[in-house]
């Protein structure tokens, strides 16, 4: 009788046990299913609140740093220029070197009396503007400070390929002198820093009316040109038809000397463009064969992995022990 008490409880107790853990397995069960419905809910707006974040930094950023820049009023902004078509903006295109040789004719005969080149040495007029012997005659037209002899003095030698273009005055107080306080730009980055690049430049050139339109209120020794910030300009027009005889034959019309020199300007700017886009087709040529290959190596390397079939086995009922 004692043994047969003893066996019940302990099936009592075995039950009571494999009741318990039934009990643990189903809070478990739904607890994992209440925080797998939660889970997703939760990833939804931390995306969404994430995406909204980054989306408006952007709009911040883009609206402080942004590539326009609006002044208080269009006449303080400037008429916005006229958008052209030039060849050397395409992405395989480059200079035209012919006109790089007209502009460089017109920068020489009428814009170095007043603005400069200072970051453009004869060397690289070479291949692209000139030839070795006009570069040279060319540099040799001008003087330079050589370097100081036995006793300290600085003589004066001709210039070489090395040195760089001269400005057309000593200092900056001296072209205010001459320019009635007016301090002319240097013309070596000028399609840069300037709205507008090539358009810009080109509209400024040829933007002077005969007469400044009526209710146009311009300074004393200034000019109207609507497409300077606040119309009104210390340069005077310096273009006009026939100023410069080109010698190709080409007429030297208003428009024709403002695109060329625009051209150049935009060449003095950056002399590179060309051998840069002549790299970046080699590099994308090159790019283009290794992504090729690296693919097909990646498929090679990866072939018995995507290739491969995984089976489940699942335990046969005869292997399972009977409750009891």
């Amino acid at each position: 009788m004692l043994a047969r008490s003893c066996l019940r409880s302990t099936r009592a107790f075995a039950g009571l046990r494999n009741g318990a853990v039934h009990i643990s397995k189903r809070a478990a069960s739904s607890s994992s299913s209440g925080s797998a419905t939660e889970s997703p809910l939760r990833l939804n707006i931390a995306a969404a609140a994430a995406t909204t974040l980054a989306a408006g930094s952007i709009a911040w950023y883009y609206h402080l740093y942004g590539p326009t820049a609006d002044a208080t009023a269009p006449a303080e902004e400037g008429l916005h220029p006229t958008k052209y078509p030039w060849v050397h903006e395409q992405w395989f295109k480059t200079f035209d070197h012919q006109a790089l040789r007209r502009g460089f004719q017109v920068y020489r005969e009428v814009c170095a009396s007043c603005h400069s080149l200072s970051r453009v040495p004869y060397r690289t007029l070479v291949g692209s503007v000139l030839t070795v012997d006009e570069a040279k005659v060319l540099a040799e037209e001008n003087e330079y400070d050589a370097e100081p002899n036995d006793q300290g003095e600085i003589e004066k030698r001709p210039g070489k390929l090395s040195d760089y273009l001269p400005a057309p005055y000593p200092n900056d107080e001296a072209a205010r002198f001459a320019n009635n306080g007016a301090l002319p730009p240097d013309l070596s980055l000028i399609i840069k820093a300037r709205h507008g690049g090539c358009d810009y430049v080109f509209s400024l050139l040829t933007g002077y009316p005969d007469e400044p339109p009526a209710g146009a209120q311009v300074g004393a020794g200034l000019n109207f040109n609507p497409y300077f910030p606040g119309t009104g300009i210390a340069m005077a027009r310096v273009l006009y038809d026939g100023i410069v005889d080109y010698e190709d034959g080409t007429p030297a019309t208003t428009s024709q000397m403002a695109k060329d020199v625009t051209e150049f300007l935009n060449w003095a700017a950056e002399p590179e463009m060309d051998d840069r886009k002549r790299m970046g087709m080699k590099v994308l040529a090159v790019t283009t064969v290794l992504f090729a290959m690296s693919v097909w190596v990646k498929r090679y390397k990866w072939a018995w992995l995507k290739s491969r079939k995984i089976v489940y086995d699942p335990p046969k009922t005869n292997d399972i022990a009977p409750r009891r």
